[in-house]
């Protein structure tokens, strides 16, 4: 590929989590600055980018067939594999002769002087050791693929060494994004229309803990602050930061969500502790009692593994009765994928996977359940409504959008709302998952 003439037709294809996808979008943007033009994944291209996830063997297994499908689409085109599983596997996917560059994470932002030098037959860097990384890569975003809401990623990498995960391996310790260029891209986004940002990191608990004299708390704050935005929605928190004063003072700026992703993991606290999670099951319930106390109807929702190693009937049945105990609004479910370089695939007693299927079907039961009653209470209530889009359903055209909850909800209107936030009723539901409302 190197000597040719120019490549302009660039393919991007994201793997994995909402970092991932803010990551994808912020280098397609640095692409098409520099002049290359953005076409879908299945068109022939010049060269194809699959921004890969390692957080199970089923993402490992999925970003090499991305890669692989990407050389069958045009065999003649640079294949580039970067982010987690390009971190973890470099050396793999370096001898494999479907990829042509292996980048790294906190090499993204080099994306176009990395491809520049492919393309002269230059040699350049793409993989650093991460623990030895202490800065922040600074990429931004001014738009998103959405039109009313984006995604700011403000943290990188983690320092808790869960048994379970490979990310502060891939990712790194912790690092922070400085506030005055969160607030600038928060104040860009504004600027552009965006009226919801979603604070998002790979341990956002950890905001500031490599920065002197902040933390979350105080980034939410300078957030609330930005003309044009009228919602902060967050990302994942770690059940430690939350406290009553963390609570109260997230109850007392208006724009704040009350929609909350607590990561839990286990109900159990032997489980835990395997799991090398720094609380207990009791601590965790009482952080979900703080933010009910704190909020009037708080979305809560969750991860959970179910076949953890070890994990025994015992185990699992403290966990099921601790999320039928907590009743989330939705529980995420995952069954425990073995990683190879964690303490945990080291473990003894793992458990069979037909195990661990039967464990996850009843987990996925119980959520069911729990957010069908969390959706049910919301009948009658009055809501607000960010409207994103339109749909068509039994032959009539609905406006919908979501509640601060985070719950879908679809209105009638004669006008155009789109982007609009708009008071209405809960009437009844449209399927699972979807109010309909009447506007007030």
């Amino acid at each position: 590929m190197a000597g040719g003439g120019k490549m302009k037709r660039v393919a991007l294809h994201n793997l994995g989590c909402k970092v991932n996808a803010y990551e994808t979008e912020a280098m397609q943007q640095l692409l098409e600055e520099a002049g290359y033009e953005i076409v879908p994944f299945e068109d022939q291209a010049d060269i194809y980018i699959v921004n890969t996830c390692t957080v199970t063997n089923v993402a490992d297994r999925k970003s090499r067939q991305m890669l692989h499908r990407a050389r069958r689409q045009n065999p003649h085109a640079l294949v580039a594999a970067v982010g987690c599983y390009a971190q973890a596997a470099g050396e793999k996917l370096a001898g494999d002769e479907g990829v042509d560059l292996v980048i790294g994470n906190n090499k993204k932002k080099e994306l176009v002087s990395i491809l520049k030098a492919w393309e002269e037959g230059r040699k350049t860097e793409t993989l650093l050791d991460l623990k030895q990384e202490k800065e922040y890569e600074e990429l931004f975003i001014t738009r998103t693929a959405g039109h009313t809401r984006a995604y700011v990623k403000v943290q990188d990498g983690c320092s808790q060494f869960c048994s379970y995960c490979i990310i502060p391996y891939t990712r790194g310790r912790v690092r922070s994004r400085r506030r005055e260029d969160v607030c600038r891209e928060v104040g860009r986004l504004a600027e552009n229309g965006y009226q919801e940002v979603i604070l998002t990191g790979i341990h956002l608990s950890s905001y500031g803990a490599d920065l002197e004299g902040e933390n979350l708390l105080s980034l939410i704050r300078a957030v609330h602050e930005i003309p044009g935005i009228r919602r902060i929605r967050l990302g994942s928190l770690e059940p430690g930061i939350v406290t009553e004063e963390f609570a109260k003072a997230l109850s007392g700026m208006e724009k704040i969500c009350p929609h909350f992703h607590l990561s839990l993991q286990s109900g159990c606290n032997d489980t835990l502790k395997r799991m090398n999670r720094r609380y207990t099951a009791e601590e965790y319930e009482e952080k979900c009692g703080i933010l009910r106390e704190a909020f009037a109807h708080p979305a809560l929702t969750t991860d959970v593994i179910a076949g953890f190693p070890g994990e025994t009937r015992e185990e699992f049945e403290e966990t099921l009765a601790f999320l039928k105990r907590i009743a989330f609004f939705e529980t995420h479910i995952f069954k425990y994928s073995r990683r190879q370089g964690t303490r945990a695939a080291a473990m003894e007693n793992q458990v069979p996977e037909e195990v661990k299927a039967e464990r996850s079907r009843i987990l996925l039961e119980l959520d069911r359940k729990n957010t069908a009653g969390y959706v049910l209470a919301q009948m009658g209530r009055q809501v607000e409504i960010l409207i994103e889009e339109t749909l068509e359903l039994d032959g009539k055209v609905y406006q919908t959008g979501h509640t601060r909850e985070y719950i879908r909800a679809a209105v009638l209107s004669g006008r155009d709302l789109t982007n609009q936030i708009v008071s209405a009723r809960v009437e009844k539901l449209m399927g699972e998952r979807l109010f309909l409302c009447k506007l007030l």
